[in-house]
């Protein structure tokens, strides 16, 4: 069995992200601030790390298709719909949450938050059931890079 690199380091990226996420939920509640921020700050940064290498690994090799049976192939769509949904609204919900720490509006960081982590904690183990769906349970269909598509080369 061959493991595609990229995609499992951009899974890994997010596990870590979310892990973190849980442990910074963890620690402001304990009332343990600078720790909160450390681990926070730790999360988004692999969340952009992620974001930058699946962008580029969606634009220079591309997404792969789904490789099982053509019978599941409607489920797996409309799980990835929902990891999809889930990952954006997570991505935006974070940016929002970032910002309002940065501008000290705690209140509303406080509040945004608790809805942006529970998103995350939901959206990475999605991620890793559509990692191990095209990846480890099925093999891997075709990629095609989105440059080419565009270009129709």
């Amino acid at each position: 069995m061959q493991i595609e690199i990229l995609p499992t380091i951009c899974t890994s990226l997010i596990v870590i992200s979310a892990i973190l996420v849980g442990f910074g939920w963890y620690h402001i509640v304990k009332g343990n601030t600078q720790t909160h921020i450390r681990l926070m700050v730790t999360a988004a940064v692999a969340a952009l790390l992620f974001f930058i290498l699946y962008v580029a690994r969606t634009v220079f090799v591309g997404n792969t298709d789904f490789g099982g049976p053509a019978g599941l192939k409607p489920y797996y769509l409309a799980f990835l719909i929902f990891h999809i949904f889930l990952a954006t609204a997570g991505g935006v919900l974070g940016l929002v949450t970032i910002w309002l720490a940065y501008k000290q509006r705690f209140l509303k960081h406080k509040r945004l938050g608790r809805w942006t982590a529970i998103t995350w904690l939901l959206t990475a183990p999605t991620g890793v059931l559509v990692y191990v769906l095209l990846y480890v349970m099925y093999p891997g269909g075709h990629t095609k890079p989105v440059w080419q598509v565009i270009t129709g080369s």
